[in-house]
């Protein structure tokens, strides 16, 4: 593997390194939720995680059809 300092230089790698290792420690700190979710809470979050995922597609389809010459 290559070192960050020898992409990007001393300064910077060093830089990098630290902001990476503070970032990973604050994922696993939060890794886990401490808040506990009704059922009408997680049928909500259910439903617009769904929403999102029809709404890429939708818009995937869209680029797709202009892409190709659609209307």
């Amino acid at each position: 593997m290559v070192a960050i300092e020898s992409v990007f230089g001393e300064r910077i790698g060093s830089i990098l390194r630290d902001s990476t290792g503070k970032i990973r420690s604050i994922n696993q700190k939060y890794a886990k939720p401490q808040i506990k979710l009704s059922r009408g809470a997680k049928f909500a979050l259910l439903f617009l995680r769904l929403y999102l995922i029809f709404l890429i597609v939708l818009l995937g389809y869209k680029f797709w059809t202009i892409v190709h010459g659609g209307t």
